[in-house]
């Protein structure tokens, strides 16, 4: 029998982070990294996510905190939206101030 801990119970948990380079627009996935807790997880992604400084916020998330959709589950999920093409944004003429939309 081994003595040693296996690696997931020795390793930080996984972060997803998510950067928004400018304001008024989305954020962006980045990447992930490993930290001990949320304050260390932010650290850590201005670090390596921003060092030049290319974002105006920045967001991170425990990985175990998402849940995802199947994509085996895309037909059920999307497909029906396919009809109500009145919900897309292309139908509606937008004044030039709008913008990144």
């Amino acid at each position: 029998m081994s003595t040693t801990p296996n690696a997931s119970a020795t390793e930080w948990p996984l972060w997803e982070v998510f950067v928004r380079p400018k304001a008024g627009l989305d954020h962006k996935h980045c990447g992930s990294l490993h930290a001990a807790d949320p304050k260390m997880a932010l650290q850590l992604a201005r670090e390596v996510y921003t060092r030049r400084q290319e974002g105006t916020s920045v967001w991170v998330v425990k990985s175990s905190d998402i849940t995802a959709s199947d994509p085996g589950d895309k037909a059920m999920l999307f497909d029906p939206m396919e009809d109500k093409v009145y919900r897309h944004p292309t139908f509606y003429p937008l004044p030039d101030e709008v913008n990144h939309m």
